[in-house]
């Protein structure tokens, strides 16, 4: 594991549904129910992984009381939601269904095709983020150059690395690499890690490009998936 920080869900149901996302064959719509589906579960796991989480809180059942094996989430009125436009919406929002109550903000960063190198376009963050735990979600992780810019922008803002978790669908070696090194506390939970990078460094085996074939933007009619 290139990230010590990082939590690869282990999760058979979520292995099956990530296998029909990453099908080249996949038709649009049986894709983004399935997108919809591990993004649901992510969200859960994500959520559980908060660093304000409390473990182990003596709870009182109809027949008993349990003393281990709890996880109470810290309240949602605590929490921000960051999604890195666009694709990051789609997991940001499957978070937002299941803590509706939870600010969200926005970060727009463009990657230059020509450098690869990622370009801030845009942020609009909610008051108070500071004092918040942040759930930063985009669904690939492929150098890390867009997850640092964000993660700067939230360092920036006053938020402290440690209260920042970020979750995506794919992740690769040189990615996590990236994050280990210049945003080390930043805890990372993902449902995959690929082998690597290509030559224009997207991540292979991968998916393709997450957002086109959700959205159905790019991709169908070129052939290169559905």
């Amino acid at each position: 594991m290139a990230h010590s920080n990082a939590v690869v869900l282990d999760s058979l149901a979520m292995k099956a549904l990530l296998t029909t996302i990453r099908r080249k064959s996949t038709p649009q719509r049986t894709y983004v129910e399935h997108c919809d589906r591990l993004c649901a579960m992510l969200a859960e796991e994500a959520l559980a992984r908060l660093p304000g989480t409390a473990y182990d809180v003596p709870v009182e059942t109809p027949c008993g009381t349990l003393t281990t094996g709890s996880a109470v989430v810290v309240p949602e009125r605590d929490i921000c939601l960051v999604d890195i436009m666009r694709s990051g919406a789609i997991l940001q929002e499957a978070v937002r269904r299941v803590v509706p109550g939870a600010k969200t903000a926005k970060i727009l960063i463009q990657r230059d095709e020509e450098t690869a190198q990622p370009v801030l376009m845009y942020s609009k963050l909610p008051p108070k983020i500071e004092a918040m735990n942040v759930l930063l979600c985009d669904p690939m992780l492929a150098t890390g150059g867009s997850a640092l810019t964000a993660i700067k922008v939230l360092k920036d803002a006053g938020v402290p690395e440690e209260r920042i978790t970020f979750a995506n669908v794919v992740s690769c070696p040189e990615g996590l690499a990236n994050l280990k090194k210049h945003a080390p506390k930043v805890v990372v939970v993902t449902s995959a890690v690929d082998e690597g990078l290509d030559a224009r460094r997207y991540i292979v085996p991968g998916l393709g490009d997450f957002g086109d074939r959700y959205y159905g933007t790019a991709g169908y009619d070129e052939g290169f998936w559905g």
